[in-house]
């Protein structure tokens, strides 16, 4: 199905990405330490504005999704349909080899023997090929009251084990409440709560299932759940960028 008109003015050209400013070393150290990485300004606050003005426009989707009828939390998101907004694409395709690199680390010190190949175009024909066809980038919105419950993005065999969601409003002007939340459940141990503080434009970049962490015996496995806790008021857009397809 086309884009619509709108969805070309979301443009790769006309909202590039800061991909420079981005310390990936900084990046894989908070991955590392807590599983999650900010990337601040990673979008204009006017690519922002044209990507939640998306939002409505019913042929770039694939489904909808309203959460409570799930027993998923309250609000609502739509995955988009290939092909993808040129702007969204171009974030796929190029915060993707960085963290190919982190992931293949990270499988290697988990004693996991899949490793992730350095395109994305590959990755996603390893998907295609294992029936994984439908596209998982998506924008998520929230009013008050509404809220994502703790969550994995699990869709199939193939996982890339990281993933990305970009916050599309601005806390304190545009929504009050609704804060990045995450859970790491250690081994025989409480579960540790982490909420990710992000402006307009900024983005975070998160484990979907697990992660390793470096023990007094050795490196063992902890498992991560995100969500969004409750909006106070306003209405809160994110996109998310997640790189494995789903069945």
């Amino acid at each position: 199905m086309p884009p619509s008109s709108a969805a070309a003015h979301v443009s790769a050209e006309q909202h590039l990405p800061n991909l420079d400013g981005i310390d990936w070393h900084a990046a894989e150290d908070a991955l590392n330490e807590v599983g999650s990485a900010v990337l601040p300004s990673l979008l204009t606050h006017e690519a922002c504005d044209d990507l939640a003005a998306l939002y409505p426009q019913d042929r770039l989707y694939r489904s909808r999704v309203v959460m409570e009828r799930h027993g998923f939390g309250r609000g609502e998101y739509q995955y988009f349909a290939y092909p993808l907004p040129d702007l969204v694409a171009q974030l796929r395709t190029s915060l993707y080899p960085p963290l190919a690199t982190i992931a293949n680390r990270w499988n290697q010190a988990m004693v996991i023997d899949v490793r992730y190949p350095a395109q994305h175009a590959d990755f996603l024909r390893r998907c295609h090929e294992a029936g994984q066809l439908r596209p998982t980038p998506l924008i998520l919105r929230y009013g008050p009251g509404d809220y994502n419950c703790l969550h994995q993005d699990l869709y199939g065999e193939h996982v890339f084990p990281l993933q990305v969601a970009i916050l599309l409003s601005e806390p304190g002007l545009d929504f009050t409440g609704g804060e990045f939340v995450m859970t790491e459940q250690r081994p025989r141990m409480q579960s540790r709560p982490e909420v990710v503080p992000l402006r307009k434009g900024d983005a975070v970049v998160f484990a979907v299932h697990h992660r390793p962490v470096q023990g007094t015996r050795g490196t063992y496995r902890v498992n991560l759940r995100h969500g969004v806790s409750r909006l106070r008021s306003g209405r809160r857009h994110t996109v998310g960028i997640i790189f494995h397809d789903a069945l």
